[in-house]
């Protein structure tokens, strides 16, 4: 039986984390409608575990639920696209936008399409630290990754980037 200072929790955790969790879901799916399904299952699934049981590790153990039911989804219907945008774009964000000039916004889209170009993996791991906010650990027990090669992941995929922008910004 949940007290209801459990279910405050809960509703804490779904009004801080959910549209998070739907950006990743729809990246692992490629489609809206089953990051909603994916995310909302994972709610579910949270609301029926023990709160002491996963307090101290919340935000790990909601991407790793989130995670595993996308690729059980993907699978089961045979397919899975991690470089699809739309369902993103629709995504609401209660958050406001990172850019506040016209150049910053040009210079984001740069980056967030260099970032669509690079292998699924090292986009996963880049996504899941910079606009998640995880550790390599939180990040390792996400994807099974080890902690070192989610570290290659992430220095390679920087790499990438940097260099990718540096021949895209013109000599000054």
């Amino acid at each position: 039986m949940k007290t209801p200072d459990d279910r405050l929790w809960f509703r804490s955790l779904v009004v801080e984390h959910e549209t998070a969790l739907l950006r990743y879901a729809a990246r692992l799916t490629g489609d809206e409608d089953r990051a909603r399904d994916v995310v909302q299952d994972t709610f579910l699934r949270l609301f029926r575990q023990d709160r002491a049981a996963v307090e101290a590790h919340v935000v790990p153990w909601l991407f790793t639920v989130c995670r595993n039911r996308a690729l059980d989804v993907c699978r089961k219907e045979g397919r899975m696209t991690t470089t699809d945008d739309t369902g993103l774009v629709a995504l609401p964000s209660h958050e406001p936008p990172p850019t506040a000039g016209l150049e910053q916004g040009e210079l984001l889209a740069r980056v967030l399409d260099l970032l669509d170009r690079l292998p699924p993996r090292q986009q996963e791991v880049i996504r899941l630290k910079f606009q998640n906010g995880l550790s390599y650990k939180e990040i390792s027990g996400i994807t099974s990754h080890s902690v070192s090669y989610v570290g290659v992941l992430i220095h390679q995929g920087m790499k990438t980037l940097r260099a990718s922008l540096g021949a895209l910004t013109p000599e000054a």
